[in-house]
């Protein structure tokens, strides 16, 4: 079979899909390798995937790095780049499977005319419009990163979104839809979960803190995922909400009626599957979480609110949520979308597709940078 290489970086919610995807492709019986950060070698590894040496990659941590100098610096590494080509010239890849935010290994790759996919984890909306058209794609383009060369160049774009909240089309695009676990519903009681980002946002604490505060005087339980970034310790809480480092939304999402999100894609979309309506909490005007609360909110299934709300409007925004009412229905038309592709499967059809189009070309083997 073939050898797959995927190039990834320590952004916490970009990770799942690569890795449910090189999964797919080790049940068919490819061989399949990751690049990334060092901070992400033992959960790699965990999951039973060969992890590649790193040597030249600019270090991140994406519970403490969070500046934008710093994330700009991680999307042009160039030394990802060359972490890539090395790779490849020890051990030859039929596909390399490059994270849309590393931009480094995307022209790396371009250049040296290694076939390869693109796996976008957010809107196409935000990352073509938003993020490549904004101030980064300039930066980008001012080091020589050419970022809409090199979507253009890849064999294949997985978009691992769903049509109905994304639509958008390109000829190398295969939108998927999101690529989500989710379980049967469960919810009894009326149930606020509360779970930011596992990325090192400033002043994630401060914004929980009003959410645990807004909670007061609802009638429903209320579970809080402070995450890796913020202890359960920096917050005060009280009686009826349960406080906790880490809640798997597996476990927590099929009993809940609101979850509460700073609008990350995989958090938003593992809500919708489960058809549980969203509060987004927008922590970054840089990435695409306003776009992704735009986007909850035209389709009727959530809201969206400043992270700066005062606790006052934050409670009247969860009681409306809480509260029967057209945002369910949304919510649950939404979930059945989610819950009727089978986004992995997909993805690993688009990749294999990718690889067999390529088959002798040339361009495989690339020198040692």
């Amino acid at each position: 079979m073939s050898d797959v290489l995927f190039v990834t970086w320590d952004g916490g919610g970009n990770v799942p899909p690569a890795v449910a995807l090189a999964h797919e492709l080790v049940g068919r019986g490819h061989s399949v390798r990751f690049l990334g950060h060092p901070t992400q070698t033992a959960t790699l590894a965990a999951t039973g995937l060969d992890v590649v040496p790193s040597h030249h990659l600019r270090p991140f941590d994406s519970a403490r790095d969070y500046s934008a100098l710093r994330m700009l610096g991680t999307f042009a590494d160039r030394g990802t780049g060359r972490d890539l080509l090395g790779a490849v010239a020890d051990r030859p890849a039929d596909l390399v499977v490059v994270d849309a935010l590393a931009f480094g290994a995307m022209d790396a790759a371009r250049r040296a005319g290694l076939r390869y996919a693109v796996l976008e984890h957010m809107y196409d909306a935000a990352y073509r419009s938003g993020i490549l058209g904004g101030p980064m794609g300039l930066n980008l383009r001012l080091r020589r990163l050419a970022p809409r060369a090199a979507l253009d160049a890849a064999a294949v774009r997985v978009l691992t979104t769903l049509p109905e909240l994304d639509p958008t089309s390109a000829p190398n695009l295969r939108q998927v839809g999101p690529v989500v676990d989710w379980s049967p519903r469960v919810g009894a009681e009326p149930t606020v979960v509360i779970s930011l980002s596992t990325f090192g946002y400033g002043g994630m604490a401060r914004v929980l803190q009003r959410l645990v505060d807004a909670t007061e005087g609802l009638d429903a339980r209320v579970l809080v995922s402070t995450g890796p970034v913020v202890s359960p310790d920096d917050l005060r809480d009280r009686p009826g909400v349960e406080v906790h480092r880490w809640l798997p939304h597996a476990e927590v999402l099929p009993d809940a009626s609101v979850l509460v999100t700073h609008g990350g894609h995989g958090s938003t979309m593992a809500a919708l599957a489960h058809d549980v309506p969203v509060l987004v909490v927008p922590l970054d005007p840089k990435s695409d979480h306003r776009v992704m609360g735009r986007s909850i909110q035209a389709a009727g299934a959530g809201a969206t609110i400043s992270p700066k709300a005062a606790p006052a409007q934050l409670r009247a925004a969860l009681a409306a949520l809480l509260a029967d009412g057209p945002h369910r229905g949304a919510a649950a038309r939404l979930g059945a979308a989610i819950r009727a592709t089978d986004a992995v499967a997909a993805g690993a059809d688009a990749l294999e597709a990718a690889i067999r189009d390529g088959a002798g070309a040339p361009g495989r083997r690339a020198a040692r940078p």
